[in-house]
Order: C-alpha cells, then structure tokens, then sequence
C-alpha cells in the first residue's frame, strides 16, 4: 500500500498567459487557443518526471462549450491519449479545478494532473433565450446565479451594496485600488508568464493610479454607489495552468503542498461575503490559523470584496495580494481562481519565500471557495 505520504498531493509547475483587456490584445485569440500555450509550456517543464499527463482540468464560465479543456489538450499537443474535463464554478472555476485534480492525486488514483483555468471574454459567444410567445429572442448576458424566490444582484450592484452594509467607504476602497496599481506595476511578472503574439505583459496595470486620481471616477453601478471601474476589476482574457502530482514523484523540485481546501455557500444577495466561510471552514480542517499565514491571495473582482472579507475575518491587509491583484491586472473568470496560485507559487518558492500561502474567491450566487498551501522545499 502507497504511504500517504508518497501520494500527497503538490505543485510543481505554474504559468499563466498575461492578462489582456477584453477586446484589446487576445480580442481574437479564443479560450482553447489561450490555454494550449501555457499547458505546452508546463508539460515540457515536467518532462524530467517522464511519466504521462493523466488528465486535464480546466475550469472555464463563458466558452463556445465542446469541452474547452480537451480541445485544449489537442491543441497543444499533448496527445490524443490526454483527455480533458472543463469545471464552472463561475469565478473559483480555476481554483475548483486545481482542488479536484489534488483530490484525485491525493487518492492515488493518479499521477499527473494539469489542471487551471481559462476565460476568453473577447470571443464567448452570444446567447439568446429562446423566444416566448412569439417575442423576439432575448440576449442571455450572464448565468443566473440563483433561481427564482432569492435575490440575484449582478456583482457590481452585489459590490454596492457589501461596501454599504459593512460601512467601506469610497475613499477606503480607492485607496486599496491605488495600493493593487502600484504593487503590480513596482512587479516584474515574466517569469511566470508564457507569451502569445505580442502578449508578454498583464494590459491593465499601468502607473500613476493614484486614490486621488480613482476617486475622480464616477460610480459605475448607481448613481450613489462607491463602486467604480477604478476600484474594481476589468472584463478580462488569460489563462493559467498547475501541475499536480505526488511528494514521492516531485522529490527534489521545487514544490507547493496543497494542505487542504474548502468550499462553502453563503447568502446569494452578498456573494462577496462567500470566501469567509469557506477560509473558516478550511482552517478547521487543517487546524491552521489566520496568523500562521505568511502570505494572502484573494480575489480583487471589488475592492469592497476584499475588504469585507478582511474585516469579517480580521485579516491584516498587508498580506493580502501583496503583489497586487485582479483590480490592477485584470480578473478572466474562469481562469482566477488558478492564477491566485501562480501568484502564490512565484512568491513562495523563491529563496526564504513565504511557508504558508491562501488563495480564495468570491463566487457568484453566494459561494466561496479557498486553498492552503505549504511551500514543500
């Protein structure tokens, strides 16, 4: 019988394209055509292990369907051996798909997983409800997030109205945008970014974006709101993939142990709320506190997000996406959740890195999702 040991699940490989403006440059690159690079890339990093790709898992929200993992998988040219299953958790898609691949890992069921996220935003295809008594067909422009008898806000409107329920303020929030802005831009990202055409460096982050110059914008969702397009993310295009494989068989590489994760609902009308049950559910699990965690992703699709989770959880803000995070780099839906842990695997795995890393997500329709990892060498 293998030692749990052996078959604990880690991560050894992690890249992800740039993050461009929807419509700017991937306006023509489609989702397979996005993450076929990048799991190219970490496949040859791992050819050393000389052992075969199981699967690949792929989370994705928006795409032309087909099974955008596998077609992926063809297209980079993995093999027509390599099968693929695609994942929607809305937003943690990427980081749902990176826990399914450890769970099976960790079973010892498999070997070797690539697993991560995908989101073409420039190239989803248009939808339509069908036509009802007649009428002319209706363009379907997101997923409900719940059904009929619960409120279902779109996000920003959800964003609104967190910020006014917990009391966050407008220059509180600007000021943590500004923070995001300069993080980014003070950051070199290329080593852990693989090129497409032109595409070497994350579109949206840019200099200069002070809080006073954020706080000039107006609101974007009502016209007495606090969320503003300064102070939240961008419609976004970019992919990431992670290698999953067992302690026994990533011996000697630089590594990342997955410890745990969770998943948790939470009420659908303050979605942004999702990630405190899940980071509470999976610190239980693990018996890990707020305060051994050296270093914080979190998902910055709002900057009343990020700081309600921080101020429910008592989280100090210092250590969340120190790097900055999706409000200066740009937020690809599906594919998020997984470059949270790209992040967390650049960070960690330098030279006296940080020990232990979390990544969590808000997710739409009141859910949350989050990761602990432990920097293994």
């Amino acid at each position: 019988m293998t030692s749990p040991a052996k078959t604990a699940p880690v991560i050894v490989a992690a890249k992800r394209t740039a993050i461009g403006i929807a419509g700017h440059g991937f306006a023509d690159v489609t989702a397979p055509n996005l993450a076929a690079p990048v799991l190219k890339a970490v496949a040859a990093e791992l050819m050393s292990l000389e052992i075969p790709v199981d699967d690949i898992i792929l989370g994705n929200c928006l795409g032309p369907g087909g099974d955008v993992a596998r077609v992926s998988a063809l297209a980079a040219g993995l093999g027509v051996g390599v099968p693929g299953v695609t994942v929607d958790r809305q937003c943690g898609s990427g980081l749902d798909a990176v826990m399914q691949a450890a769970s099976r890992i960790g079973s010892g069921e498999e070997t070797l997983i690539l697993a991560g996220g995908v989101e073409s935003a420039s190239t989803s295809p248009w939808r339509f409800w069908p036509p009802v008594d007649g009428a002319a067909p209706v363009r379907y422009t997101r997923a409900p997030f719940a059904p009929r008898g619960f409120d279902d806000p779109d996000m920003g409107v959800a964003a609104d109205d967190l910020a006014r329920i917990r009391g966050i303020s407008r220059q509180r929030q600007d000021e943590y945008a500004a923070r995001s802005f300069a993080l980014a831009n003070a950051r070199d990202f290329s080593a852990e970014i693989v090129p497409i055409g032109q595409m070497r460096a994350d579109e949206r982050v840019r200099p200069n974006m002070t809080a006073e110059r954020l706080g000039r914008l107006r609101p974007t969702f009502s016209s007495n709101g606090t969320v503003t397009a300064g102070n939240s993310c961008g419609i976004s295009d970019g992919a990431a993939v992670l290698a999953v494989t067992t302690a026994e068989l990533a011996a000697g590489m630089p590594a990342l142990r997955i410890l745990g994760s969770a998943v948790a609902g939470s009420d659908p009308a303050l979605p942004g709320l999702g990630p405190v049950r899940a980071i509470e559910k999976l610190l239980a699990r693990t018996g890990v506190t707020l305060s051994d965690i050296d270093t914080i992703e979190i998902t910055e699709a709002f900057a009343s997000v990020v700081l309600a989770v921080s101020d429910v959880l008592g989280l100090d803000e210092e250590r969340i996406c120190p790097e900055g995070g999706a409000i200066a780099m740009g937020h690809p839906w599906g594919a998020s959740g997984a470059i949270l842990l790209v992040r967390l695997a650049a960070r960690m795995l330098q030279p006296s890195g940080p020990a232990l890393g979390l990544a969590a997500c808000a997710i739409g329709g009141g859910q949350g999702i989050a990761m602990l990892v432990e920097r293994a060498t």
